[in-house]
């Protein structure tokens, strides 16, 4: 019988753990952007100077994910995720003394914005590359899907949770509370007592940044998996989150367009469960090929905008995009050295990272150039069609779960 949903928690003490930490994590990085907005919206009203301020963090945030991705690989991986939240409850202290002080400024904001999104870069590949160093590998598959919800819970929750401590109090006491979640996220890693990676030998970081590209770039089913991914992901950053509100405002109004997002959420919850039941030989190429679920709201945001067809359709693509995330995971997990998984994560990472702005810059104007439903059927095409052509290797159809023991 396969184990359950709640089984690493019940027999892996450092799991409990890494997902108490994970989740806090992702609490606190939801409501840190909440605050920070509103913060720069306090002090210039400018739109201009909140772009740069959100903007510093994603660049430093992208430029270090690599270097993120060797320290993983070099150090131990629970003192590492240790040491970032502790900094990022140091860089949210700071931030809301600034504020409650008075001496915050855009230069300021933008200085401790960059650094937080520093420390998130250290943080992310270390993360997730823990897991398989927590469990039994008969649990690797409920172990992903545990993290996968835990971190959508704190996503959810965070962002809420941010909007409201801001409404009832200020932005700077959100940042206090922020801290607070930081500390306790730290708190919750240092309980992580797993060993390090196994390093047989002590190279310079570049030569260990070569060695997680030729890890990366050897096999195949990886990095056409991230070449997919780049596209989807550039492809719904676009159509869902530019294009989705427009779409929305002219047909079905912004509450309609709350209950669509909600249910993409739901489904990732149901999804969660599922995965971790339900594993499949050739877990990957189902989870490749399940991507195409995402194409359907985009078509339906093209030529049917209601809620409930919307509704039904983000609720599936939620459910698929459980399957592939946990069958990802899993496949790393199982096939990629110890040693060097954390790398092989920073440049998956990277890909998805460097995707999301590309779409979202490039959808307004496609739109205004060639209309608003041409760019959403254009982009449900190219996501299918990618899709189809990553289906065709061998490498991805043919990979299968490893055995585990009974």
């Amino acid at each position: 019988m396969k184990p359950g949903l709640g089984a690493p928690l019940r027999r892996h003490r450092d799991f409990r753990a890494l997902l108490a930490g994970r989740t806090a994590a992702e609490l606190g990085n939801a409501i840190a952007p909440v605050a920070l907005a509103f913060t720069v919206l306090d002090l210039t009203g400018s739109l201009t100077d909140l772009g740069l301020v959100v903007g510093a963090r994603s660049v430093a945030n992208v430029l270090l994910l690599l270097v993120g991705g060797v320290l993983a690989d070099r150090l131990p991986r629970g003192v590492i995720l240790q040491g970032t939240e502790y900094a990022a409850m140091a860089t949210q202290a700071l931030l809301a003394l600034s504020v409650l002080s008075g001496h915050a400024s855009i230069p300021v904001l933008i200085a401790l914005a960059a650094v937080n999104g520093a420390v998130a870069a250290m943080s992310l590949p270390a993360a997730a590359s823990l897991t398989p160093q927590t469990v039994s590998p008969d649990l690797l598959a409920p172990a992903n899907a545990l993290v996968r919800m835990a971190a959508n819970t704190g996503r959810i929750t965070g962002a809420a949770l941010g909007g409201a401590l801001i409404a009832a109090t200020a932005p700077g006491w959100a940042m206090v509370a922020n801290s607070v979640v930081f500390l306790a996220a730290a708190l919750a890693y240092r309980r992580v007592r797993v060993r390090g990676p196994r390093r047989t030998e002590r190279t310079n970081p570049l030569a260990d940044l070569a060695a997680g590209w030729r890890e990366f770039s050897s096999r195949s089913w990886v990095w056409l998996v991230v070449v997919q991914f780049m596209v989807v992901n550039a492809v719904l950053a676009g159509c869902l989150v530019v294009l989705g509100p427009s779409v929305a405002d002219d047909t079905f109004g912004r509450a309609g367009w709350g209950l669509v997002l909600a249910a993409n959420t739901v489904g990732a919850f149901a999804g969660g469960v599922l995965a971790a039941r339900w594993q499949p030989k050739r877990a990957l190429r189902i989870g490749v090929a399940v991507a195409v679920f995402d194409a359907v709201p985009l078509a339906l945001l093209a030529e049917l905008p209601h809620v409930v067809p919307l509704v039904i359709a983000m609720f599936l693509a939620g459910v698929a995009l459980e399957q592939f995330v946990v069958a990802w995971d899993v496949s790393l997990q199982e096939n990629i050295a110890e040693d060097k998984l954390a790398r092989v994560y920073s440049y998956d990472m990277l890909g998805s990272f460097i995707a999301l702005p590309v779409g979202e810059v490039t959808a307004g104007p496609l739109a205004e150039s060639v209309g608003v439903e041409a760019t959403l059927l254009g982009g449900a095409a190219l996501l299918t069609v990618v899709t189809l052509l990553v289906l065709l290797s061998p490498s991805i159809r043919g990979l299968e779960r490893r055995p585990v023991p009974a």
